[in-house]
C-alpha cells in the first residue's frame, strides 16, 4: 500500500527537478537530496527518484552530444569568415567579416533552428516532468521516454 506520503514525496522529488530554473544545478540537486533522503522508506519513492535522476542525466548527456556537434560548427562557420590579423591587432571596430549574404542568411537559421530545437526540448521536459508527477501522486510508476538508466 502506497502512503499519501510516499505519493507526494515522490511527486515532489519529479517537481523539484524545475528548481533548475531558479538556481544552477538544482535539477540535480533537489531530487538527489529527497531520493537520498527517503529511497530507504519506500521502493515506491526509490523507483521514482531514479527516474527522476535518470531523466535529468539523460537531459545532460543529450545537451553535452548536441552542443558538442552544433558549437563547433556555429562557430567555424563564423570563425572562417573573420579576418584575424586584424582581431589580433586589437582593430574591434574595424573587424573585416567576408560574410555573402547568403552564407550570414545559413548562418542566421542555422542559430535560429538550434534555439527552437532548445525550446521545444525544454517544453518537452516540462511536459515529461508534469506528467511523472501527475503519475507519482496518482501511486502509479512513470518512465520517461528516451532516458538511460544510470542508476538501476
Amino acid at each position: 500500500m502506497i502512503t499519501t506520503h510516499q505519493k507526494n514525496i515522490a511527486a515532489l522529488t519529479h517537481l523539484s527537478t524545475l528548481s533548475k530554473f531558479v538556481f544552477p544545478l538544482g535539477n540535480f540537486i533537489m531530487p538527489l537530496i529527497l531520493w537520498t533522503l527517503n529511497k530507504e522508506k519506500s521502493e515506491f519513492i526509490d523507483k521514482h527518484g531514479k527516474q527522476a535522476i535518470n531523466f535529468q542525466l539523460s537531459i545532460l548527456l543529450y545537451s553535452v552530444i548536441i552542443a558538442s556537434l552544433t558549437i563547433p560548427l556555429f562557430i567555424f562557420g563564423v570563425l572562417d569568415h573573420i579576418s584575424f590579423p586584424e582581431v589580433w591587432r586589437g582593430m574591434h571596430h574595424n573587424i573585416n567579416m567576408n560574410i555573402s549574404d547568403a552564407e550570414g542568411i545559413q548562418i542566421a537559421v542555422f542559430a535560429i533552428v538550434i534555439v527552437f530545437l532548445a525550446i521545444i526540448a525544454t517544453i518537452f521536459e516540462i511536459i515529461f516532468i508534469i506528467l511523472a508527477t501527475t503519475k507519482a501522486n496518482s501511486g502509479e510508476l512513470y518512465n520517461y521516454p528516451i532516458t538511460i538508466n544510470f542508476l538501476k
